[in-house]
């Protein structure tokens, strides 16, 4: 089994994610090799709760343009996790 911390990435941290967290949901990027198994095993062994349901989503690259670049680019492409958990339950990292 991988280490958890190879697994969890970082928390995703936006306004969508703030409004989530009142119904227990906490979002992560994840490894992209990650399933829903491991990436609930690796949240419940960091942070010390307990884990009710995992949802996954890859998110896509949007097109990138660089100033006066002719070659244009794309954003990279990641694994999102929105983990949901037990009644009661919170994480602190995020502050909220």
């Amino acid at each position: 089994m991988k280490d958890p911390r190879q697994i969890i990435i970082r928390p995703v941290i936006t306004e969508r994610s703030y409004d989530v967290m009142e119904k227990n949901v906490y979002t992560f990027e994840v490894a992209k090799d990650a399933n829903k198994i491991e990436i609930a095993k690796a949240v419940e062994t960091i942070f010390n709760v307990k884990v009710v349901k995992v949802n996954t989503l890859n998110v896509k690259p949007k097109p990138k343009r660089y100033r006066t670049n002719p070659v244009p680019g794309a954003t990279r492409t990641w694994k999102k996790a929105m983990v949901t958990l037990a009644e009661g339950e919170t994480i602190e990292v995020f502050g909220a």
